[in-house]
């Protein structure tokens, strides 16, 4: 495991993206099968209406899996659709089976955007959130846009609000020692590797 006491944000943020965009098609491959095991038969997602999912990018470990069987399961499905440049803000959006997506300013997949389609996010069952890196204590750290924190700062003043369940999604090589957390992080519930849970 990583030791970052000597690390910056940046350059930790630098050094785990290297090492999750260095695994193989066949390592990301299996992983998104260990990923789509460990969480396809657990209560929090069986029990999720609504759940917010992301499409991969940057070697994130790939939740597609469990965003078909979501879908095929009836289960409402939402991606995050950034707000048009210059903004920094982030909506869920709902995504059916087939529907045609484009890429937003930082070259990942989105719907088209529809504000009838958009859900409040307070109102989501489930967030399964993107990371660079993570501990075991709930801290993650991000791409360095902030546009998760920006969404869900309104948990930061609602101490007794229960959803969305929070899990992030990582390799195992992700995982650090301890990260250092801002006053504007928001924390996770879990984080779910395609071999356990934290």
């Amino acid at each position: 495991m990583l030791d970052t006491s000597s690390l910056s944000r940046a350059q930790l943020r630098r050094h785990l993206r290297g090492m999750r965009r260095a695994l193989s098609p066949l390592a990301q491959h299996q992983a998104a099968r260990g990923l789509y095991k460990q969480l396809i038969h657990s209560p929090v997602f069986r029990r999720a209406k609504h759940i917010a999912l992301y499409l991969p990018n940057d070697g994130e470990i790939d939740p597609r899996l469990l965003l078909r069987a979501a879908q095929k399961r009836g289960k409402a499905t939402y991606l995050p659709v950034l707000s048009p440049w210059p903004r920094s803000k982030m909506v869920f959006q709902r995504v059916r089976a087939g529907e045609r997506l484009h890429k937003n300013r930082f070259g990942i997949d989105e719907p088209r955007r529809c504000l009838k389609q958009q859900r409040k996010v307070w109102t989501l069952d489930l967030i399964l959130m993107p990371l660079v890196g993570f501990d075991r204590h709930g801290a993650r750290l991000g791409m360095g846009g902030g546009f998760y924190d920006r969404s869900l700062a309104y948990r930061q003043l609602r101490k007794n609000w229960h959803k969305p369940t929070l899990l992030g999604l990582a390799h195992g090589c992700q995982q650090v020692e301890r990260l250092a957390v801002a006053s504007w992080d928001v924390p996770l519930q879990g984080t779910v590797t395609d071999k356990t849970w934290f």
